[in-house]
């Protein structure tokens, strides 16, 4: 185990099995857990902790995926089609990474966000049902080529609420209810995040005796999250989509005025 406290690994238990829940429900748990592990691993280097991040993620989100698939109507083929260009968008958003100045990122992002909020806040019907009847091949590839290399883009250039923005595009796209956007976007994280963790794990940046008990956590809140949003249907996740854009905005505004 690397060398770090009994009460530091409970609590980043603790963040992995809430980070879990939020991403099983709406996605976004990486605002969690990945803050949690930059403050419980200091003396880490930052490839170390995305990449301990990684493999602690893709445990729940393939756990979400699963429960999700049993009982949501999740067209499996589409979303993993929209996984597959997300892998490629990501490793093209990692690619030109480093040339970019994240501090010039972050406001825009807050803005489409504060956008996206307003939007959802004022159409109460938005995502509440899925449209009847087959989705189009041309709402298909806008999909793919939107919210998985768009998407996946953006997730490998700077990353805070992917999963978020894929509900939300899933939803407004493809006519998808929030439960199955949720049921959808947790299919294609699964993609993106086995993608991310093949890179790591080849340039041995992953704390796997860290990774593991915390994976344990975060199976066990993915599981959770996706049985009560299941079970509560889409106006709790509607809520849970509300609160989690409102932190990711107050995150990014920490980050560029007062971090």
């Amino acid at each position: 185990m690397h060398d770090i406290s009994l009460l530091t690994l409970v609590l980043l238990c603790a963040a992995a099995a809430a980070a879990g829940w939020i991403d099983a429900v709406v996605g976004g748990g990486g605002l969690l857990q990945l803050p949690a592990l930059l403050v419980g691993l200091p003396q880490v280097a930052a490839a170390h902790v995305l990449g301990t991040n990684k493999a602690v993620a893709i445990v729940g989100t393939t756990a979400a995926a699963i429960t999700y698939t049993r009982k949501a109507p999740v067209d499996v083929r589409t979303a993993i089609r929209i996984g597959a260009a997300a892998v490629a968008g990501s490793f093209g958003g990692a690619f030109f990474a480093s040339g970019i100045n994240s501090a010039v990122l972050r406001p825009l992002i807050m803005v489409i966000l504060l956008a996206v909020l307003t939007f959802v806040l004022l159409r109460p019907a938005f995502g509440a049902t899925a449209a009847t009847g087959p989705v189009s091949r041309n709402r298909i590839l806008l999909a793919i080529l939107v919210a998985g290399l768009g998407i996946g883009f953006y997730d490998g250039l700077i990353g805070p609420g992917t999963g978020t923005f894929l509900v939300i595009a899933l939803s407004a796209i493809l006519h998808l209810d929030l439960v199955t956007a949720s049921a959808t976007t947790k299919v294609v994280n699964t993609c993106t995040n086995a993608g991310a963790l093949v890179m790591f794990t080849a340039q041995g940046a992953v704390l796997w005796s860290v990774a593991l008990p915390l994976a344990v956590f975060n199976l066990a809140g993915g599981m959770v999250g996706a049985r009560m949003a299941l079970r509560r249907g889409t106006g709790f996740v509607r809520v849970v989509l509300v609160v989690v854009v409102v932190t990711l905005v107050c995150k990014l505004a920490y980050d560029q005025w007062l971090a």
